[in-house]
């Protein structure tokens, strides 16, 4: 089976881009960077709840603890949000102040809680609406896992950000590209 496609740079502008362009475009962007910038698989979104993103005195976390509820394989799973992604959810969070009342961060256009496939769906179709072809709600986990290596981040820590038990599985989740492999021969 074919994998995910990994996004580059101009291609996720791209996709924020054309987000804008229709409605629940703060929501819709907010769970793209989430996948892109801290790896989170399209369960953990619809999982994601307001309690875990927000702390008792209303600021974003820096950590996210997910239960084993939330996460793949029912294991508890530590999430680090980084500055762009502390970012987009602020600006979700302002975009549509009654999210704090809620239960779940992101809730469909009937204000029901995702259920994982109507959420990989909606991934799917923003990326489709892009030209983005083969990419995919796994896209946003592969291209972040990607861009760690290619920052030349450690395999092994990048797993531990993945979740991974395994530093083969985050392995396989790592494209070279063309630039990739000229920039390696380039060191020498």
């Amino acid at each position: 089976m074919k994998q995910a496609k990994v996004l580059t740079d101009k291609e996720l502008n791209k996709v924020l881009d054309v987000i804008s362009l229709y409605a629940h475009a703060e929501r819709n962007r907010a769970m793209g960077l989430l996948t892109h910038l801290c790896g989170l698989r399209v369960c953990e979104l619809a999982n994601l709840r307001v309690s875990d993103v927000v702390n008792e005195n209303g600021e974003i976390r820096d950590l996210l603890y997910l239960d084993a509820t939330q996460t793949k394989g029912s294991e508890v799973r530590r999430v680090f949000v980084g500055k762009r992604a502390k970012s987009a959810l602020k600006r979700y969070l302002q975009s549509n102040t009654s999210v704090i009342q809620r239960i779940f961060l992101f809730n469909t256009q009937k204000s029901k809680r995702f259920n994982t496939n109507a959420l990989t769906q909606l991934i799917k179709r923003l990326y489709e609406r892009s030209g983005i072809r083969g990419a995919s709600s796994h896209s946003g986990r592969r291209s972040f896992i990607t861009n760690l290596a290619n920052k030349g981040v450690n395999v092994r820590v990048i797993a531990e950000l993945a979740s991974h038990k395994s530093i083969q599985t985050t392995q396989r989740y790592i494209e070279a590209s063309e630039t990739t492999l000229a920039n390696a021969v380039d060191l020498l």
